[in-house]
């Protein structure tokens, strides 16, 4: 039995269509993510799924008593209770386990009743029953399991106090995320749940979704967060859904075989389509009628019935730093820097000294708060430092992408801020140099201060790329971008040839660029050097934290056993039904090469195409039969 079916889900707002045809099954245990471009309306159809709102045509049906945990992308005041938003973080936690304690306090309840001779000998029974269910329950760990979820989202024991009508935007979403995952739902639907996260919360919570026995539904622009936690990906598109078998970046390698084959049949069937229409040109009024005739009518059916579309594609954003001046080879030292404020009576943290060399890229990463913006603030010379001093190398000419966008003039037009930025270009030319960045038509009069998240940031990187700058500052540049954007994003700044220190809780893009990781603990307020990639950087880490030979382990989280009722003959059911999906991969791989041979040839591209199609639908009619025989030894 499916969580959620949606059949042919449409919605639109007034004159604007959101998506249409839109079919999803969601089984007991999957793991999916929903990706698209901003725009395409991932956000309406999660609303849509959990029945925040009704679409427009189509169906979504949920499974009787079926418990969701919704996570939205910022939650308002409107996602709370009044009651909720005047309790302290802690009490809002222990809302998760209202059964226990209600059981908590009628064994309170019991205790005082033994007490009494005249109701001890029946208190103590009913005492005795219910104890165990409570134990069982995970009554006596509840609480140590709050802590270990507060702690895991970065709340520290002095918030536990705070009522959430105290905390900011970010840290209420925070706490939203920490009650749905005490609630164990039977399916989690996570909208961007990484957005407020430091990277060792994001890394905390894939190690507590891996362990989660329930389904997941995320949107999220974290392509490492994605790779470690889903196992299907679902392309939202505006008439339809794709479906990729893998994690984030099994998804991008699917996705683009299966683009270039699209592309390899509709070259072929154009070519056709030319020499057919070549041929009945010259020979339709010939001697050769009858079969310019004939022929006509074959390509009329074939148009008709089994014409490839046209292969269509959403504009990217373009990046291009374009020529940067050489910058001498040492680019930045610090001698003794302490980062901090005058007026605090501790520092934020104590910088090792640090040298960074033309064409290296160095990744700044630590928990919220710890002070990596005001770092980055720091080597630009806009907070001075509390001891110490930065160094800067000849012939640089910096670049700097604010987090906030502070360099923004909310009173300008988007025209004017290039303008501004680089004085003497020419309307058309700066209309040119908008466009590469998705601002077309009358957009390029739009007042900053309208402007989405996604578009601040997209005029920023317009800026950043327009003076010609050889040192890149750049304070989580990949934020409000999608994920083709940041795919763009990340392949302009491994071909840029100048050095960068980077911001960033993106670590697909650290690992991409990083030479260096620079790494800021909150703990010891220093910050601690290491040379080599994210990767690396937290393999070390791990085996930093790993207990010496002979110590004593940390106490493992108890698991419920799982009953052992599957059959050898389900288990080899299970067994053949995965060799069957590595068979058919490897029939498509191997159609995939042919079809590179086939070039032009029309016939051979059109066989080998339908020998494609019809082995993809074998590949999902075989993983949802996996799925379902999945779902069965997990249940016996």
């Amino acid at each position: 039995m499916s969580l959620i079916t949606a059949n042919d889900l449409a919605k639109s707002y007034g004159a604007q269509d959101v998506f249409s045809g839109i079919s999803l099954v969601v089984p007991p245990g999957a793991r999916f993510a929903l990706v698209g471009p901003n725009g395409v309306g991932k956000s309406t159809l999660l609303r849509l799924l959990v029945g925040l709102e009704t679409p427009d045509r189509g169906s979504v049906q949920r499974s009787s008593k079926l418990k969701v945990g919704f996570l939205p992308q910022e939650a308002t005041f409107s996602a709370y209770t009044k009651a909720d938003l005047e309790r302290p973080l802690w009490e809002y936690a222990l809302g998760a386990f209202g059964n226990l304690r209600k059981q908590e306090q009628q064994l309170a309840d019991l205790e005082q009743a033994m007490g009494d001779p005249a109701q001890a000998e029946a208190a103590m029974e009913r005492y005795g029953r219910l104890q165990e269910a409570f134990e069982l329950a995970g009554g006596y760990t509840y609480q140590a399991t709050i802590r270990r979820v507060l702690n895991g989202l970065s709340f520290t024991s002095e918030e536990y106090d705070r009522p959430l009508n105290m905390l900011s935007g970010g840290e209420r979403t925070r706490a939203l995320l920490a009650r749905l995952l005490l609630e164990k739902p039977d399916l989690l639907v996570f909208d961007e749940p990484t957005n407020h996260l430091d990277i060792e919360a994001i890394e905390w919570l894939e190690g507590w979704l891996r362990d989660f026995d329930g389904a997941a539904l995320i949107v999220s622009h974290d392509r490492y967060f994605l790779d470690n936690c889903i196992e299907h990906v679902l392309e939202l598109l505006p008439h339809g859904l794709e479906r990729y078998r893998g994690n984030y970046t099994a998804y991008a390698l699917q996705r683009e075989e299966r683009h270039e084959l699209h592309r390899k049949q509709y070259q072929a069937q154009q070519e056709h389509v030319r020499r057919e229409q070549d041929f009945i040109q010259r020979n339709i009024a010939g001697q050769k009628t009858r079969q310019a005739q004939g022929r006509r009518k074959r390509l009329r059916r074939l148009l008709r019935d089994h014409a490839i579309d046209r292969p269509t594609a959403q504009r990217p954003v373009h990046i291009d730093f374009g020529k940067t001046r050489r910058s001498g080879d040492l680019v930045l030292q610090t001698d003794a820097l302490t980062v901090g404020f005058p007026e605090d009576k501790e520092p934020l943290f104590k910088v090792p000294d640090l040298i960074l060399k033309r064409g290296e890229c160095a990744a700044v990463i630590g928990p919220n708060g710890a002070g990596k913006t005001t770092f980055l603030r720091m080597l630009v010379g806009e907070v001075a430092p509390v001891e110490g001093q930065v160094k800067l190398g000849a012939s640089l000419q910096i670049g700097y992408f604010a987090q906030a966008h502070e360099d923004l003039n909310p009173e300008w037009t988007v025209l004017e801020e290039i303008q501004r930025t680089k004085p003497g270009l020419k309307i058309s030319e700066a209309r040119n140099l908008l466009g590469r960045y998705l601002f077309s038509g009358d957009d390029v009069y739009k007042p900053v201060a309208v402007l989405s998240g996604g578009e601040r940031g997209r005029l920023a990187l317009a800026k950043l790329t327009s003076i010609g700058a050889n040192l890149l500052l750049l304070d989580e540049p990949t934020t409000h971008l999608d994920l083709p954007s940041q795919e763009v994003l990340q392949d302009a700044l491994t071909d840029f040839p100048g050095t960068i220190l980077l911001v960033s809780h993106d670590r697909y893009l650290i690992e991409a660029l990083a030479t260096q990781v620079w790494a800021i603990s909150a703990q010891g307020r220093e910050m601690v050097v290491h040379q080599g990639g994210y990767a690396s950087f937290a393999a070390q880490r791990r085996q930093a934290i790993t207990p010496a030979p002979g110590s004593s382990p940390p106490k493992e989280r108890l698991k419920e056993p799982k009953r052992t009722g599957t059959t050898w003959k389900d288990q080899a059911a299970l067994v053949e039904a995965e060799e069957r999906i590595h068979s058919l991969e490897a029939e498509l791989a191997d159609i995939s090469q042919q079809l590179q041979q086939a070039g032009s040839d029309v016939d051979a591209v059109r066989q080998l195409g339908e020998q494609y199609a019809a082995r993809e639908l074998d590949l999902q009619a075989a993983m949802r039969f996996w799925e379902d025989l999945a779902k069965k030894t997990d249940q016996a």
